[in-house]
């Protein structure tokens, strides 16, 4: 392959990062992450839901692993911020009747103690509003995106960049969380390898987590693309590192 064909294809992935809801299947077999947590986060949560319990999602994305667990749906509800993963909210969880309301997670648009849990998976969330909407006993599971997460590859392709999540750790997530009443359950976190297989792959990865890779363009990172071409020829992988915590906490 000719270098002029290699940045085509590098642009061709630069231009098809789009997603809708939080859906990477674009890239699969030409990446890996997530294949080894200490911890399931779909287990964890079945091991505490029965279908009695009213259960919401915050920053759902387009409700793709709402609905896996197979909640009934007139007890579930869900909120999502990011504009076009609303209006994929609407098309998609209001007509099964799920209880959609688009809204931030420092404001949730629901009224007090309406849940019996409350989950989150890679969103944001606000210890104060979780502790409102939880009814007595309820629970918050929640898996996190720490502030270390790809930092080993936003150094590769950007150089050093300032770090966007710094108080993105276990204890500080633990401690926003005693501070407003709850009781910590269970708390892990963990480092572990992401790993890429192609640079196109990581092209489209790099647009797609624009808070991670600021400003990031082919035209204007060829040169370090070309580096970690390089080392993908080298090592067979390009790796790096996600920073990853999971933790359930309870409402007394």
């Amino acid at each position: 392959m000719t270098e002029n064909q290699r940045i085509a294809l590098w642009k061709a992935e630069e231009e098809a990062a789009h997603i809708h809801g939080w859906d990477f299947s674009h890239i699969d077999g030409k990446y890996t992450e997530e294949n080894d947590l200490p911890w399931d986060y779909r287990t964890r949560i079945l091991d505490h839901l029965t279908p009695e319990m009213r259960i919401l999602d915050i920053d759902t994305g387009g409700g793709e692993f709402l609905l896996s667990l197979g909640h009934p749906h007139k007890n579930t509800a869900a909120t999502e911020a990011y504009p076009p993963n609303v209006e994929l909210c609407k098309k998609i969880l209001l007509p099964l009747q799920v209880d959609f309301r688009p809204g931030e997670a420092a404001s949730l648009p629901f009224e007090d103690e309406a849940f019996h849990m409350v989950i989150n998976r890679h969103g944001d969330f606000c210890a104060p509003e979780i502790a409102r909407v939880l009814k007595k006993g309820g629970l918050f599971i929640t898996q996190q995106v720490g502030a270390e997460n790809d930092r080993e590859l936003v150094e590769l392709l950007m150089g050093k960049w300032e770090n966007p999540f710094p108080g993105q750790y276990l204890k500080d997530a633990e401690n926003r969380l005693r501070n407003v009443g709850l009781d910590i359950i269970e708390g892990q976190e963990c480092f572990n390898p992401i790993r890429f297989f192609d640079v196109g792959a990581l092209v489209w990865f790099a647009r797609i987590i624009q808070w991670e890779f600021p400003g990031f363009s082919v035209e204007g990172n060829l040169d370090r693309l070309w580096q970690a071409q390089r080392l993908l020829e080298e090592k067979g992988c390009i790796e790096g590192r996600i920073h990853r915590f999971f933790l359930t906490a309870q409402k007394g």
